[in-house]
């Protein structure tokens, strides 16, 4: 706050803008909505929405969404660059984002690869929080049609390459997963309360783009059977959501900057 009053202090007064994702978290708390039009309405001048209207709009996930004043627009999603060609091949890539969240998936994708009845090329990557010894001990448990990584920098080149991904359902991972073009099945995270992976992952359901297994379901064997599942069905699509946000928000502030608050 004290840097927002120093802004509206300020003379000339800069143009004040802030952005928000696709899917905003429900909040619980009363009176938070509203104390958040107000801060909006009283300080800002721009919301830059890092979504695609023709996927999510800001009133989906923000019920007082009409009540701001500032001016409300749409940059597109906030994907990578193209990647490259595949750097490495795999039938199963789950990846577990920052790690601290996914501890079940770690686990029961260990336990679904041990079980596998097949051929496939499994590919792990935990997230660089999950603590050493846990890493170390599934490292040791690992079947050996498993690799299992903290962090691959070629992550969204493994993608492309992957005949399918399991992540949560995180933006960054699903800009990925959506800029690659590749299967998906998504378990988004859902503790404490949590809606926004939820809700985006069953968005991308109804438009074709992924599988969705819940987080309550997730175990070895709904994990196993879900990837199969997934495999099974039609290959998905070519989708049409504009990925190019970062440009777009970067031309929008520009354009801003010419014309001031």
């Amino acid at each position: 706050m004290p840097l927002i009053e120093a802004i509206d202090a300020a003379s000339p007064r800069p143009l004040l803008a802030t952005s928000v994702r696709d899917i905003l978290q429900e909040r619980v708390k009363p009176g938070r909505d509203e104390e958040t039009v107000d801060l909006i309405n009283r300080h800002f001048d721009l919301v830059m929405v890092h979504a695609d209207p023709a996927f999510a709009t800001i009133d989906k996930t923000f019920p007082l969404a009409g009540a701001i004043r500032a001016e409300i627009t749409y940059t597109g999603l906030v994907a990578g660059l193209p990647s490259p060609a595949a750097s490495e091949r795999f039938d199963v890539l789950v990846s577990v984002g920052g790690g601290a969240a996914g501890k079940s998936l770690v686990r029961s994708t260990v336990a679904a690869a041990r079980n596998a009845n097949n051929a496939w090329k499994w590919c792990l990557i935990t997230g660089p929080n999950l603590p050493k010894d846990e890493f170390d001990a599934i490292a040791r448990d690992a079947t050996p049609g498993l690799s299992i990584f903290r962090f691959r920098e070629d992550f969204a080149s493994l993608l492309t390459g992957a005949r399918l991904s399991v992540s949560q359902a995180g933006y960054n991972t699903v800009c990925d997963v959506l800029r690659a073009g590749c299967r998906s099945l998504l378990v988004p995270f859902a503790a404490g309360g949590e809606t926004e992976q939820t809700v985006r992952a069953l968005m991308l359901e109804e438009l074709g783009l992924a599988t969705v297994l819940m987080e309550k379901d997730l175990t070895p064997e709904g994990l196993a059977q879900a990837i199969e599942q997934a495999l099974a069905a039609p290959t998905p699509s070519a989708h049409r959501l504009n990925l190019e946000g970062a440009r777009r928000s970067a031309q929008i502030l520009r354009e801003r900057y010419r014309h001031g608050p």
